[in-house]
């Protein structure tokens, strides 16, 4: 019969697996899933938040890459008609097959460090399909996430993860929760997409690229790092100093520079 105990954690899946019950029992009260919820569990490693999960929800769907997790995993919850597992990798999942009829989705999971960014920036292109995400990420990583402008964590995941979604940096959860324990810290932070845009952008796309320019070296001004595309006095229209650098303009000074760059 397959198990998990005997899994060892691989590097290449950044896997570190909690094992501390009351952290577990704290981030799944954070999460508060109820009765009818719609719940996808990216990377659910031993199915440590898995089990609560479906001791407290109804319908739960995971994504699970390592091949040596998943008959683990399908031993441990085939008692549960709710229980499907994906063998898949996140990055290129199509979450919106998941979605039956007008629910939305409630994402959570131990996103590994090294594909955390990536991943948030692809599922924010399914935003309109969720309800809210719960992530247990490196704690510079939820900081960027929840980052005010003009601070050195503000940069383009801030602005454009705040343009879809209201953030909280929820708790930190510390190394020694974990089997093998990271060298870092890690956090939990839930995003909370918006039913629309607080400053609404014509192109997201181009939103996008236009925070890439601006944020390409951090160190130089909005007229070094805009040279091409916007010149210093078509900044000064928009009542932007050329001479700011990237990390003092707020959410509303960059779409309104992705707006003009898109008319």
């Amino acid at each position: 019969m397959a198990s998990l105990n005997g899994h060892k954690a691989r590097k290449r899946f950044g896997q570190n697996f909690l094992q501390d019950t009351g952290m577990i029992r704290k981030i799944v009260r954070a999460i508060a899933p109820a009765g009818k919820d719609h719940l996808v569990e990216i990377g659910p490693g031993m199915g440590a938040i898995t089990e609560l999960l479906l001791e407290e929800n109804g319908q739960l769907d995971v994504i699970e890459l390592d091949r040596d997790l998943v008959p683990g995993l399908r031993v441990k919850f085939f008692n549960y008609p709710e229980f499907t597992l994906h063998e898949a990798d996140a990055l290129k999942f199509d979450f919106a097959q998941l979605r039956q009829a007008d629910e939305k989705l409630r994402i959570v999971g131990n996103l590994p460090y090294n594909i955390s960014t990536p991943l948030i920036f692809h599922l924010l292109s399914f935003q309109g399909l969720i309800q809210d995400m719960h992530f247990m990420l490196q704690k510079e990583v939820v900081e960027r996430l929840a980052a005010k402008p003009g601070t050195g964590e503000w940069g383009r995941l801030s602005v454009m993860a705040q343009y879809y979604c209201d953030i909280e940096n929820l708790f930190l959860v510390p190394p020694e929760c974990f089997k093998p324990q990271p060298k870092v810290e890690s956090a939990i932070v839930r995003m909370t997409p918006k039913q629309q845009p607080t400053h609404q952008a014509l192109d997201e796309k181009i939103l996008g690229e236009t925070l890439r320019l601006a944020f390409a070296q951090r160190r130089k001004t909005l007229r070094n790092n805009m040279k091409g595309y916007v010149t210093a006095e078509q900044l000064e229209a928009l009542d932007l100093d050329p001479q700011r650098r990237p990390e003092t303009l707020n959410l509303e000074e960059f779409v309104k520079l992705a707006n003009f760059r898109a008319a």
